[in-house]
């Protein structure tokens, strides 16, 4: 049995893996090769490595990880994880069995797209779900955010600090959008369209104009959209965790800990803050936890 398994190797548990390996800990990380962030061509908001294309990170994640030999990295998924009295097991893809003393998802989530012509041809190089991670390049344009009620609208503020010409498409969807934030949207120069939307043109490199049904259409150079619910991993269900009003992210406690005891939790699936840098920091953290757990284990 080994001490950890990571199930995810984004920067949560790439870190986690880099933490526990220094501290001479036996590490299995599986990870199937498929991050959310792909379509993304660079990270940017992290500290030295700002604008790095994620992939990138990644292989320096990996070339760090290799001279740490209690560390073993396998592209493969993990298709099921139970309890055990005494640690955990998972089921990967081939259908072999690993088991460890205590278990790490840092799986992300699934990002669900609204199936509208464009959304998918831009996702990642025009259409965006995050102004810090992607605003400033596209600063002082025309933005669009497609969203609907006070989550659009807060989002839609937000966007105003990256440019004064916003747009807040509500797709038909008008109702949830107070009186209190018509007005605030107003009174900061966003203007609402509640006209159903028909696609996204573009130049096949970025996207152009927001098309509607009604003939009408907008300006884009951008579009975000407001955060929509995301799927976690079927693996979070498995194991029996708690999760948040949207049914997407777990509420995590001190050092990333879950209801499920020695079950942690790092990275996008734990917190509303999306970042790369915070991912890798729970990761560390949940790392930091478990061996803390391991050395007041053994010298009681």
């Amino acid at each position: 049995m080994r001490d950890v398994i990571i199930v995810g190797g984004g920067p949560a548990g790439l870190n986690a893996a880099l933490i526990l390996g220094r501290a001479r800990r036996s590490v299995l990380l599986c990870d199937e090769g498929r991050p959310r962030n792909a379509a993304t061509p660079r990270t940017w908001g992290l500290f030295t490595r700002d604008g790095t294309p994620p992939f990138d990170l990644r292989a320096q994640g990996h070339a760090d990880l290799a001279r740490y030999g209690t560390v073993e990295c396998r592209e493969i998924a993990v298709t099921q994880a139970r309890r055990l009295d005494d640690g955990f097991a998972v089921r990967l893809d081939d259908g072999r069995e690993e088991r460890a003393r205590r278990l790490i998802l840092a799986t992300g989530l699934s990002q669900k797209i609204p199936r509208i012509e464009g959304f998918d041809t831009y996702w990642g190089t025009g259409v965006h779900s995050c102004p810090y991670c992607d605003g400033f390049e596209v600063c002082d344009r025309s933005l669009v955010v497609y969203g609907r009620g006070h989550r659009g609208c807060g989002l839609a503020l937000e966007l105003t600090g990256w440019s004064r010409d916003v747009v807040l498409c509500t797709d038909g969807e008008d109702e949830d959008l107070s009186d209190k934030d018509r007005d605030r949207l107003a009174r900061n120069g966003v203007r609402v369209i509640e006209a159903k939307v028909d696609r996204l043109d573009g130049d096949g490199a970025r996207p152009t104009r927001l098309r509607f049904r009604d003939g009408t259409d907008t300006p884009c150079t951008a579009l975000f959209l407001m955060p929509f619910a995301c799927s976690p991993s079927p693996l979070i269900a498995q194991l029996g965790c708690e999760l948040d009003e949207t049914r997407s992210v777990v509420p995590t406690h001190e050092y990333e800990k879950t209801n499920v005891p020695g079950l942690y939790v790092a990275g996008d699936a734990s917190r509303r803050v999306q970042f790369a840098v915070v991912a890798a920091a729970e990761g560390a953290m949940a790392a930091f936890a478990i061996n803390a757990e391991f050395v007041a284990e053994a010298t009681r």
